[in-house]
C-alpha cells in the first residue's frame, strides 16, 4: 500500500508497460519530508471505480474493502463507518445510497466536514455515490456539506452523455472526446476554471473519482487499440466450479460457454483501456503539483471502491462476492514523511481512510465518529504511533428483484444482475458477513449468510489462497464458535468498540 509489491499489465510499443505505470511507481519514490512546512500539508483522494488488485488491475498490499460494492464502500470512505453503521445496504435508493435518510444522517458527518473546519480548501470531481442527481434524492441542487467546488457526476459510472451538477446547477455533457471524455474532464476544470485553488497560502483537499475502468468501459480514442492480444487470467478460481459454496455460486454453467470467455475477455480489455487515461490524469496532476511546488507537501491516495472479477468461480464479470478478488483493492500512497518503495502487510481498509485523511490535518480523531482507524503511523512511523488490527468486518446486503426474471424463469424471483444464459451475480440470499483475519501468523476467512441454508464459508488462505476448499466441515465446531461470536461483535461495533484492543486474543487453529 505505500508501494506496489509487483506491476501487472501488458505492453504497448514496448512503452507502457504496466497499469501501476512509472508515473504511479514515481509517486512512490520521489516523497520528500516537509516536516517544517509552514502550511499543513495537501491531500489528494484518487478514487477510481471497481478496479481490482488480484487479476491484474494492481498489484499490491493487503488493503480492503468492507463491502464489495461501489455505493457502501464509497460511503464507508466518506464516513469511516462500516455499512451497519451507515446503513448503506446497495446501489438502490431503497438500499440507502444517497438517499434522503444517508444526507440527513452519515453525509452531514462526513469528513470533508471536518477538513472544511480546518480550513482546507476541497473540490471534489467525477463519481460520488450511484444514485446522487437522482430526483428522489434531491436532484442536482443537492450539494453535500463541507465541499467548497463540487462537480459531480449524476447517476453511475460514464464516460460520454452524462450530467454533472456543479455547484448545485446541471450541465450536460455530449460525445466529444476533446470538451466531455470525463476521466479527462475531471483534471482540466481543475487546471483551467480554478487555477487559483491549488494556492500556496492555503491547504487543498482533492478527490478526484474518475468512472474508470467500470462499464461501459469506454476508451479514449487513442487508446482503442490497446491490448489486443490479452487476455483475463485463467488461473486461480478462473472457470472453476463453485463447490461446498453458497447458492449463488453453485447456478453457474461449468465449465464456461466459449461465448462467455469471449465476452469477458473482451471486457477484460476494455477495462485496461479506460485506465490508460487514468494514467495520463494522474501523470497531469503531479506535474501540475511540481510545478507550483507542492508535489513534496501533498499526500496522494490512490485507491478503488471495490474489487472485480472475470470469470472467477464462473462467474462472468460483476463484484459482490465475498472473496478476494472482489474485497482486495489498490492502495497505494505518497507523502511527506512516507519512505520510498515499502509494502506494509498489516491490513488497512476503506474506513481507515477518513480517520488518517483526517489525522494528516491535524483533526483530533477523538472527536469524530469513526469505526476506522488511521494508518498513517504505519506509513509514517516517525510522526505517529499505533497498532495494526489482527481481523476486521466484511459485510454485504445482496439485491434482488420480486418477480422472476421472464429469461430465467427456472431460477425464481429474488436474483438480479442476470445475463442471458441465466447466470446472476446478485440475489437477496447473497447477504452475508465475514470475518477476516489477517496477521503474522493467520490468514482465514470465516462467512455467514443469512439464507434458508444459514449458509457458512470457511477459508484458510495460507494453504488456499484462491478459496477453492470451503473447509467449514473440518474445522473443529470449538472454533467455529469463537470465530461465530467475533463476528457477532464486530456487526454489532460502533467507534472505540471496532477498534477495542480487546479483539486481539490469539486467533484458534484451523
Amino acid at each position: 500500500m505505500a508501494g506496489p509489491r509487483s506491476t501487472a499489465g501488458a505492453t504497448r510499443s514496448g512503452q507502457r508497460a504496466h497499469l501501476a505505470t512509472p508515473v504511479l511507481l514515481a509517486l512512490l519514490t520521489c516523497c520528500v519530508r516537509c516536516a517544517d512546512s509552514a502550511k499543513p500539508s495537501n491531500i489528494v483522494l484518487i478514487l477510481t471505480d471497481d478496479q481490482d488488485v488480484q487479476l491484474g488491475g494492481m498489484v499490491s498490499g493487503r488493503p480492503g474493502t468492507t463491502s464489495p460494492l461501489g455505493c457502501p464502500s464509497r460511503s464507508s470512505i466518506l464516513t469511516g463507518r462500516y455499512p451497519h453503521n451507515h446503513e448503506v445496504k446497495n446501489n438502490s435508493l431503497s438500499g440507502n445510497c444517497s438517499s434522503p435518510l444517508w444526507q440527513k444522517g452519515p453525509e452531514a458527518e462526513a469528513f470533508p466536514i471536518y477538513l472544511s473546519k480546518q480550513k482546507y480548501q476541497t473540490f471534489f470531481a467525477g463519481k460520488y455515490l450511484n444514485q446522487y442527481g437522482e430526483k428522489e434524492a434531491g436532484d442536482v441542487a443537492h450539494v453535500p456539506p463541507g465541499w467548497d467546488q463540487w462537480y459531480a457526476l449524476v447517476g453511475n459510472s460514464q464516460y460520454y452523455n452524462y450530467t454533472l451538477s456543479v455547484n448545485g446547477k446541471e450541465e450536460k455533457h455530449s460525445d466529444s472526446y476533446e470538451k466531455d471524455y470525463l476521466t479527462n474532464l475531471i483534471v482540466s476544470i481543475l487546471f483551467l476554471k480554478y487555477k487559483d485553488f491549488l494556492s500556496p497560502q492555503h491547504p487543498f483537499f482533492l478527490m478526484l473519482s474518475p468512472p474508470a475502468p467500470h462499464s461501459p468501459w469506454t476508451a479514449a480514442p487513442q487508446y482503442q487499440g490497446e491490448f489486443s492480444n490479452v487476455k483475463a487470467p485463467r488461473d486461480g478460481s478462473f472457470n472453476k466450479p463453485g463447490k461446498a459454496k453458497h447458492w449463488l455460486l453453485r447456478q453457474p454453467v461449468n465449465p464456461m460457454t466459449d461465448s462467455s470467455l469471449a465476452f469477458l475477455d473482451d471486457a477484460y480489455r476494455r477495462r485496461w483501456r479506460t485506465l490508460l487515461s487514468v494514467d495520463d490524469m494522474v501523470e497531469a496532476l503531479v506535474k501540475k503539483l511540481d510545478s507550483i511546488k507542492e508535489l513534496n507537501n501533498t499526500y496522494i491516495f490512490y485507491t478503488s471502491d471495490n474489487g472485480y472479477h472475470t470469470g472467477q468461480f464462473s462467474l462472468p464479470i460483476d463484484k459482490r462476492q465475498l472473496y478476494e478478488f472482489d474485497i482486495r483493492i489498490p492502495l497505494m500512497v505518497r507523502g511527506p514523511g512516507i519512505k520510498p518503495n515499502q509494502t506494509l502487510q498489516a491490513p488497512v481498509l476503506n474506513i481507515d481512510l477518513a480517520p488518517t485523511i483526517l489525522d494528516i490535518s491535524g483533526v483530533n480523531l477523538s472527536s469524530v465518529n469513526v469505526d476506522g482507524q488511521s494508518f498513517l503511523s504505519q506509513m509514517a512511523p516517525s510522526l505517529r504511533n499505533g497498532t495494526a488490527r489482527p481481523f476486521f468486518l466484511v459485510e454485504y446486503s445482496g439485491e434482488g428483484h420480486p418477480t422472476t426474471d421472464p429469461i430465467c424463469p427456472k431460477l425464481g424471483p429474488g436474483l438480479s444482475q442476470c445475463f442471458p444464459d441465466c447466470v446472476c451475480e446478485d440475489a437477496y440470499n447473497n447477504t452475508y458477513a465475514c470475518i477476516r483475519t489477517l496477521d503474522s501468523e493467520h490468514n482465514l476467512q470465516y462467512c455467514e449468510f443469512a439464507d434458508s441454508e444459514s449458509f457458512v464459508e470457511v477459508y484458510n488462505l495460507t494453504s488456499d489462497p484462491h478459496q477453492l476448499q470451503n473447509i467449514v466441515k473440518q474445522v473443529d465446531p470449538s472454533v467455529l464458535q469463537i470465530m461465530n461470536q467475533r463476528l457477532i461483535k464486530l456487526q454489532s461495533c460502533a467507534g472505540n468498540s471496532c477498534r477495542d484492543i480487546k479483539q486481539r486474543r490469539r486467533t484458534p487453529q484451523y
